[in-house]
């Protein structure tokens, strides 16, 4: 996959499924959306088409059932998503970012030691 594409909220619903277990049929795929999300056995048929001609998932069409595999890690796509909103929403600031979150949001000792432990490692691999 790109680095440069960005998944839709459809598509995370798609995605989560294959992260959580794959390779998975679409049978499962449909059960799964269906019961989370509500979508019918078309809309979700239809979106593994799109995202298997985007290379987003990969068809295994050898068995007598299709079995689909992501073709991202989730890691990957939380980080270009993740550059993609600190871009978008905060002009690629960290700083304004974190100021946003501690100004509503309180921030446990645990949460700080977990900041001040990113922190430290960031700065060893510099």
């Amino acid at each position: 996959m790109s680095e440069n594409v960005s998944l839709t909220n459809a598509e995370w619903n798609i995605m989560e499924c294959l992260w959580e277990k794959s390779p998975l049929p679409s049978r499962d795929i449909v059960a799964q959306l269906k019961e989370s999300v509500g979508w019918s056995k078309s809309t979700t048929l239809t979106m593994l088409s799109r995202m298997t001609a985007k290379k987003m998932i990969a068809c295994d069409e050898s068995q007598k059932t299709r079995l689909y595999t992501p073709c991202i890690n989730r890691d990957d796509a939380a980080r270009i998503e993740t550059e993609n909103f600190l871009k978008r929403v905060y002009k690629g600031s960290i700083g304004m970012m974190m100021n946003a979150l501690t100004q509503k949001q309180e921030l446990t000792d645990e949460d700080l030691d977990e900041l001040y432990g990113i922190l430290d490692e960031y700065k060893r691999r510099q």
